[in-house]
């Protein structure tokens, strides 16, 4: 028994992630994994679980663009950050494309099973509520009137403190999207979802668009350094709370000075 994860559009995306169970035989990953091979994709094997690794990686990174919207980010700043990073799309632009239903019923199976760390923001729902599906009810947080595109400033009345946006540090931005990231992908090997740093790092890139230069979210973490990122994730956590609750994995590298990709797990 597996699954087999394409990304959408198939015939662009490289990636194909194969999820199994305890049960599934060595036969079948092996021929799923010469099958995605064949029709030439990078083939990575994870564990079942609440959107396997590449899905629930990019909840916690999407869930925490939703909360900067929250608290007053402007939409163009916040993408306008993350492409700045190096993601070949910013996170409300991705909502709208994937659509904002989609994204709000993914953040309650999350919210359902890892709690605090993945609670979305209370007006997605009203979003909801006004058929701001995004691209394809042609209503979400940009305009889709055959026009130019550009922020529908009419979104902004169903979000906190209104028209009124507050600016932001495009590197505040990238710290709480990306270390949300990282540390959800910390979480992932911890629990055996992620096999290995590697297959972690080309999940990712090839999934996700996760800025290839940098190596990957572990490759990054141990540039970075495990020491460093924890000190940052704590301050995080003191300021925004649970979604920042370091992963004991990346607690135990930062105490004994190891890196993800020296310990072959």
């Amino acid at each position: 028994v597996l699954g087999m994860h394409f990304f959408s559009p198939v015939h662009k995306m490289p990636l194909l992630e194969i999820v199994v169970t305890p049960e599934t035989s060595l036969s079948a990953i092996a021929t799923a994994a010469t099958f995605g091979r064949r029709i030439g994709k990078h083939v990575i094997v994870v564990r079942d679980g609440p959107g396997f690794y590449t899905s629930r990686a990019l909840a916690a990174y999407m869930n925490e663009a939703t909360w900067m919207l929250e608290e007053g980010a402007a939409v163009e700043d916040l993408d306008r950050a993350m492409t700045s990073f190096g993601f070949p799309v910013g996170p409300v632009t991705l909502l709208d494309e994937v659509g904002i239903d989609v994204g709000a019923k993914v953040a309650k199976v999350m919210h359902h099973h890892f709690g605090e760390r993945m609670a979305p923001p209370p007006s997605m729902e009203k979003l909801l509520a006004d058929g701001r599906l995004g691209r394809k009810a042609k209503k979400g947080f940009y305009t889709y009137d055959g026009g130019k595109k550009r922020v529908d400033e009419s979104v902004y009345a169903l979000l906190p403190g209104g028209t009124t946006r507050h600016p932001i540090e495009a590197r505040d931005a990238q710290e709480r999207l990306g270390f949300a990231f990282l540390n959800e992908s910390v979480l992932c090997l911890q629990e055996g979802i992620l096999r290995s740093p590697r297959d972690g790092d080309v999940g990712a890139i090839f999934g996700l668009g996760f800025p290839p230069f940098l190596g990957g979210p572990f490759r990054y973490l141990d540039h970075l350094g495990a020491r460093f990122v924890l000190e940052r994730m704590e301050k995080l956590q003191a300021r925004h709370g649970g979604r920042f609750l370091p992963a004991p994995m990346l607690v135990d590298l930062a105490r004994e000075g190891r890196t993800f990709h020296a310990t072959g797990q």
